[in-house]
């Protein structure tokens, strides 16, 4: 069986989800909506301190993998 194509060949392109609250998800895990995060919006050109840009690295890296998690794109199991 051919896969199913979700595009329709507009030249503006393809977009799943009309809002943050619409559920999404890729590979048959449950749908979420759409993360907030203040983490994400952290300014790190402001940062002051090693040990703050540090923080804030592995925030905002843990936040990107949660929300990956969250929408299936890894196997943790």
């Amino acid at each position: 069986m051919a896969a199913d194509n979700l595009s329709k060949a507009n030249p503006d392109g393809t977009s799943l989800g009309q809002s943050a609250t619409d559920l999404i998800s890729l590979y048959g895990v449950t749908p979420v909506k759409q993360r907030t995060s203040t983490q994400l919006a952290t300014s790190l050109i402001s940062a002051s301190t090693y040990a703050t840009i540090g923080s804030n690295n592995t925030a905002i890296l843990l936040e990107l993998t949660n929300a990956l998690l969250a929408l299936g794109t890894f196997k943790t199991a």
